[in-house]
């Protein structure tokens, strides 16, 4: 069923996303040596595109087919085609194998079931000694679905850490705060909205 959510959203519009990577990627992995980058929840391939042009080996996961489909075909008018690795798999039950010199999950929330501090703490597990893992999500909910999704809780970047129960002194905390950015809402109007980033080097 999530993968039917989520197809038949992508569904909806010629374009979801901005097709742009996400400022706090751009932000937190600009200085980063390139290697091998998991993208996980890729959704059109704005980050993992970024990434690849950068000079990173991706591999991008998300759930919906339709989404894959039109990140292959951006990926392949960017010219970085043969740096990424598009997989589909629910998280819920299947994980990319390998490990990563960065993991990165952007707003991996969904209106659907998701375990997702279990797919997180698998996420820690496929980091690469020396490597990072960077959890960004939404500290709040947007104005205009804020009334139809009061009992969603947002964890805090702190919430966040305590999930992933990381073995003591294999990790260091590198970023941990909350940030504002601006969005474009559904009627056209300029929003700030809340978002926090987790950053951490395994050791």
């Amino acid at each position: 069923m999530s993968q039917e959510l989520w197809d038949a959203r992508y569904r909806e519009s010629d374009r979801v996303w901005s097709g742009r990577p996400n400022d706090a990627l751009v932000r937190e992995v600009a200085a980063l040596t390139p290697g091998s980058a998991l993208d996980l929840g890729c959704g059109e391939g704005g980050d993992a595109i970024w990434l690849a042009g950068k000079g990173w080996r991706v591999t991008a996961v998300d759930i919906s087919a339709v989404a894959l489909e039109r990140a292959a075909r951006h990926a392949a008018t960017e010219g970085v085609a043969g740096r990424i690795d598009w997989q589909r798999h629910d998280l819920a039950t299947s994980f990319p194998a390998g490990e990563y010199d960065l993991v990165s999950a952007h707003f991996l929330h969904s209106p659907g079931e998701l375990p997702r501090e279990e797919i997180l703490r698998t996420a820690a597990d496929a980091v690469a000694r020396g490597g990072v893992l960077l959890i960004v999500g939404h500290a709040g909910l947007p104005p205009w679905e804020e009334h139809a999704h009061g009992d969603v809780h947002l964890p805090t970047p702190q919430e966040v850490l305590e999930d992933l129960a990381l073995p003591e002194g294999e990790w260091e905390v590198q970023v941990a705060e909350e940030h504002e950015r601006t969005q474009t809402a559904p009627d056209g109007q300029t929003v700030t909205r809340t978002d926090n980033t987790l950053r951490l080097r395994r050791l």
